[in-house]
Order: C-alpha cells, then structure tokens, then sequence
C-alpha cells in the first residue's frame, strides 16, 4: 500500500459520561473530576427547563464566580440574566452569554414561561486575568458566525472567529442532519477536545448518545462524526491549562493568594447585595 493511501485510525474516546441528573440540569463536567483531565474546560451543565406555567423567581437564583468565564449558549427557548454588573437582559434561542468574572462578579438566571435548554460551560482564566477586571459580552444569533453546520461561540473556526474576545480555545455549536458527516480539525497546538450532545446521537470512534459528553484522546488529530438523527451538539479544543486548579465554592484559580482575593470580593459584592434588598441568599454562603 502506497504511504498516501495509509489512514489513521480514528481519534480514540477515552472516557463518555452521563453526568449527573439533578432535575431540568445535568451536571457533565466539574473542576473536581473531568474539568482537571480537560483544563481550561472545567465545567457542563445541560440544561432543559420545560415550558412554565408562571415566571420563575430569579431572587433565589445569585451565586458568585471569580477566576473564570461562563458561557451559556441557548439551544431552545429563552432565559432572563442579571449581572451584579448592572447588565441585565433576554438570551433568546441561537445567543451566547459571556461573562468574565475575573476578580468577582455575582449573577443569576431564570427561564422563560417557554422553557429554555442549552448548555454552560466555564473556562479557567490565566493568572493574567484571573483576579482581573470583569468583563461581559452577549452575542445575538444575527451576530453569530456560522461555518457549515457549525456555530463559532468562541475562538476561530473556517476563517470565521467569533466576536468575543476570549483566551485561545475554540467552542462551537454543530447541527447536523440524520446521516450527515462532518469532521473537526483543532488547531495547532488544541491537544484537549470534547464534544456533548444536546439532543440526538452521533457517532465517532465509539457512540456518542443524546446527553453525553465524550473526552478524546490527547492529540492534535481531527475527530469525525456521523449523525445517527437529527442531532445539535457542541465541540470545545484548547491547550492544556498549564496551571492547577485550586477550587472554591463557585471559583477555580491557579494558586491560593488567588482564590483568596477572589473570595473576599465575592464576599464584599454578597453583602452589598443583601444590604439593597436583591437576595437574602448572598450571606448564606458568604
């Protein structure tokens, strides 16, 4: 055989999970256990709030973060958010939230009466912007890059790159159609990579099932996929984080000065928070 005709073998899957149900959310991925193997990748949730008969409170809903960056992408539906920021507002089905927390910010979320399903992910910060200001930056689905089946939520993909000004890494969002193929290449250097399916199956080196995150083998080679139905899913790569994670309750940072300063802003926007009447929740944990 000639060396051009020779084929790798597909990309291994080394780990696939269910995660953990608890309710409309299942938690994929946390800092305490596939977020240390996928670093800067350190938490997913899916989340599929079903249709609502009356508003949800989102009082109940504030919890702080420092020294990371959520996202949210909204698949169906639509969710209310406020940021301790001051911004507040709609994330219709095909937006994206991103919010920087940095050095501390408190925020929180409800569905609306349409339901909402999705997924949040969170990204570690380098020490650079760890303890930095925060920063927050929501997309409208006009405003989304679109190559091929894919949705470019950060990061750069098909010489398209998204309008959010991230660290390195590439997230998106893919719909493919039943028997429709579509390979990934990560770019150079982007040895960490995962994909999670929202709804439907796919398949690559073994099954992927509706619900379920996929970890990859570490390496720079493409991953392919082949839709069994109609399937929406998200695909993240990077490099690896080279820095610990230390953890708190709703914080990851790389030492623990870190996690400390971020900790003590999180307590002082807490307090402020409950002195304006907004929650009475905020010194339950800080």
């Amino acid at each position: 055989m000639l060396a051009h005709q020779i084929q790798s073998p597909p990309r291994a899957i080394l780990h696939r999970t269910a995660g953990t149900a608890g309710g409309p959310i299942t938690r994929l991925m946390s800092p305490s256990d596939l977020g240390r193997v996928l670093k800067p990748f350190v938490f997913l949730d899916r989340f599929h709030f079903p249709r609502q008969d009356a508003p949800m409170s989102m009082e109940h809903g504030w919890h702080p973060h420092s020294g990371i960056a959520t996202v949210t992408v909204v698949f169906d539906g639509a969710i209310r958010y406020a940021e301790t920021t001051g911004k507040s507002g709609v994330l219709r089905a095909g937006s994206i939230e991103w919010m920087r927390a940095g050095n501390g910010v408190w925020h929180t979320g409800a569905p609306n009466l349409e339901g909402v399903g999705g997924f949040q992910l969170w990204v570690a910060l380098p020490p650079e912007l760890e303890n930095g200001t925060h920063a927050s930056h929501y997309v409208t689905p006009e405003q989304v890059p679109v190559v091929g089946p894919a949705s470019v939520i950060l990061g750069a993909y098909g010489g398209s790159k998204s309008p959010i000004s991230a660290p390195p890494l590439t997230y998106l969002a893919v719909h493919l159609k039943a028997g429709e193929r579509w390979s990934y290449q990560p770019e150079d250097g982007h040895t960490v990579a995962w994909a999670a399916v929202f709804n439907g199956a796919l398949r690559s080196s073994a099954p992927i099932a509706g619900g379920e995150l996929a970890v990859f083998a570490p390496s720079e080679q493409s991953i392919d996929f082949v839709a069994e139905s109609d399937t929406r899913f998200v695909v993240g790569s990077a490099a690896e984080h080279p820095h610990d994670l230390v953890l708190g309750n709703y914080s990851v940072h790389t030492s623990v000065e870190a996690l400390r300063a971020g900790e003590a802003e999180i307590r002082r926007i807490g307090r402020t928070l409950r002195a304006e009447g907004k929650t009475s929740y905020a010194l339950g944990v800080y």
